[in-house]
């Protein structure tokens, strides 16, 4: 039963199906077209079936059905891409001026193309070239948005899209401004499940002046103290690297790291961490010797 259940789903041999459901998404019939996103979407799960599909021309008709006024059209669109993303197909994707469309189902879409979309635009942010396009094109306010307001997993989709474009520098700039910084403050509680994603983001942010303000104005610094004594052994070089940013740079963040109790937790992970760890907790329990705020002979 289930050997055909999976015949049933692999097109790789048969080209016909798609490039009927390609004529179908050109309907004017929105039933049409609604049931068959839905066909291509659910054949799109496979990975032997998303080349053949990108070969018959489906990625740019799926595009222009992000603009669908029919939510569960847009939701199956959008669903689709997404699939396909896990493909070979990103630049394809992002060739066929997809990233402004995604961005308006970020916007308008109901709760599950939301997901499906910031899913799909973390997926395209893997390559250097659509980093740069996403983050010109406007979508890390809407990213920011999710992240503040969306679902659990639309949540945890844009925190991880937001980390991708955090490596470019001028996408730091726009989720500092686009008011990020507190949302990623928030998700730092481990209830969330999303602390490590959250702290890498702001060990990104921390290396531009104007992430390390807004880390020190929005509670920033007592969570990455607790993420430094608590944390994952990965979160925890991440917090010591975002720390270290702020105090290398300013006498008054070292003053405010000291009374937050970083010295203990430092000194355990300087003896106890990662090797990436325990060389930034040197360098910042340095940096507090250096400063003036710790004697050599403390223990």
């Amino acid at each position: 039963m289930k050997m055909a259940m999976d015949s049933r789903f692999d097109i790789s041999g048969d080209e016909s199906k798609v490039f009927e459901l390609i004529e179908d998404l050109k309907s004017n019939s929105t039933d049409v077209q609604r049931a068959a996103t839905a066909e291509l979407r659910l054949l799109a799960r496979h990975m032997e079936n998303r080349m053949v599909i990108a070969n018959c021309g489906a990625i740019s008709l799926l595009v222009g059905l992000l603009h669908s006024t029919d939510p569960k059209t847009q939701e199956n669109a959008v669903t689709a891409l997404l699939n396909l993303s896990l493909s070979d197909n990103k630049i394809a994707i992002a060739n066929a001026n997809a990233i402004d469309p995604l961005i308006h189902v970020l916007k308008t879409g109901n709760p599950e193309a939301q997901e499906n979309s910031a899913a799909t635009l973390l997926s395209l942010s893997v390559t250097e070239e659509n980093k740069l396009q996403i983050g010109r094109s406007g979508a890390i306010g809407p990213l920011v948005e999710l992240l503040a307001n969306g679902t659990l997993r639309g949540k945890k989709d844009a925190v991880s899209a937001l980390y991708n474009l955090s490596t470019l520098r001028d996408n730091k700039l726009r989720i500092v401004q686009a008011g990020a910084m507190s949302h990623l403050v928030e998700l730092m509680d481990p209830a969330t499940g999303m602390v490590d994603k959250a702290v890498a983001v702001l060990a990104n942010l921390a290396s531009i002046p104007e992430g390390r303000n807004a880390l020190g104005q929005d509670g920033g610094i007592f969570v990455l103290v607790e993420v430094v004594e608590l944390g994952s052994a990965r979160a925890k070089e991440n917090a010591a690297a975002a720390l270290l940013q702020l105090c290398k740079n300013s006498g008054r963040f070292c003053s405010l790291v000291l009374q937050e109790g970083a010295v203990p937790p430092l000194v355990a992970l300087s003896q106890f961490g990662t090797p990436r760890a325990k060389e930034k907790a040197r360098a910042l329990l340095n940096c507090f010797q250096n400063q003036g705020y710790l004697h050599s002979g403390r223990r």
